[in-house]
């Protein structure tokens, strides 16, 4: 649906996305990440039109979104960072106003308003000056008139941005809602809100495509092995465990009396082993478990990790 194809864009001296290629299916719910700077919104607006690629494509189902940028604008919704709204405006006259400037018929912003306010579930202040309203409400509003023309592609930029975590939950269901029948591009920082609802992965660092993948594959190829957390009491339990096949590093600590071991293996699995040494050997087991990678721990190996370009200043 979306196909984003060598795109590079130049803000004067600096490069702000260079040489990104990556898609998305249509009915994803794809999370795109990076850190502050990482190109993430300049990227959104090429796909949505706003701005053009100094090199490269983006293609919309299989045409340029530059060729007829109006096109793909009908066919995107679109929820920036900002959110811009009109706080003098009750939520139904900000709403209309978003389907006058679409060009929809009178029957279709009818249709349109109804099945947007239906959709993000903000009946109670459809009627309410947006001024008035709280910023969990305001969000959903936004996504109101980002939907309201029944668009293919919904792309969202960070709309949790701001929220208590109770807002979160609820934004994070909404936004589940709507993925089921559109394409959604998800901009965020909050790594629970991608495992939650988005299907796959893009993560940009330095303006260039870093990982790209289902979260679990992302996940299995970053780790490079495995960790397991092992507390117990017995003699010799760090250096006993250390012998085990497949392990290439640990720590030990003592704990509570107690030695606690931190072991770093490849993919095999030790637990049965583990398991099976402290009953041999007389050990009390208080704890045992593998530990699994975190997004949050790849996402900072892989935006951390890569060079700076030549046109970044360092110090």
């Amino acid at each position: 649906m979306i196909s984003v194809e060598g795109v590079s864009k130049r803000y004067g001296q600096v490069m702000a996305v260079e040489q990104l290629s990556f898609s998305v299916q249509r009915g994803e719910v794809v999370g795109f990440l990076g850190p502050n700077g990482a190109g993430k919104t300049t990227t959104m607006r090429m796909i949505t039109g706003t701005l053009q690629p100094d090199e490269g494509s983006v293609l919309l189902d299989g045409t340029s979104v530059t060729d007829d940028p109006m096109a793909a604008k009908r066919r995107i919704g679109y929820l920036p960072e900002s959110n811009p709204l009109y706080d003098e405006l009750i939520v139904a006259e900000y709403l209309e106003y978003v389907a006058e400037l679409r060009g929809l018929s009178p029957e279709e912003t009818r249709s349109g308003v109804l099945d947007a306010v239906d959709e993000t579930d903000i009946g109670d202040v459809f009627y309410r000056p947006i001024g008035e309203c709280s910023k969990g409400y305001r969000q959903r509003i936004g996504m109101a008139g980002a939907i309201l023309h029944r668009p293919e592609v919904l792309i969202l930029d960070e709309p949790t941005e701001g929220l208590d975590p109770n807002q979160r939950v609820e934004i994070r269901r909404l936004v589940g809602s709507l993925g089921r029948e559109r394409t959604v591009l998800l901009s965020t920082h909050v790594m629970q809100e991608v495992e939650a609802t988005c299907s796959r992965i893009v993560i940009m660092s330095r303006g260039r495509l870093a990982a790209e993948g289902s979260v679990q594959d992302v996940l299995a190829s970053r780790t490079g092995g495995a960790r397991y957390v092992v507390e117990a009491d017995g003699n010799d339990v760090a250096g006993t465990l250390a012998t085990l096949p497949g392990v290439t590093s640990h720590t030990s600590e003592q704990v509570h009396g107690r030695v606690r071991v931190q072991l770093d293996a490849g993919e095999a699995e030790l637990r049965p082993e583990i398991f099976a040494m402290a009953r041999d050997r007389g050990w009390t087991l208080w704890e045992l478990h593998r530990e699994r990678a975190s997004l949050e721990q790849v996402f900072r190996n892989l935006t951390t990790e890569q060079p700076a370009r030549e046109d970044e200043v360092t110090s």
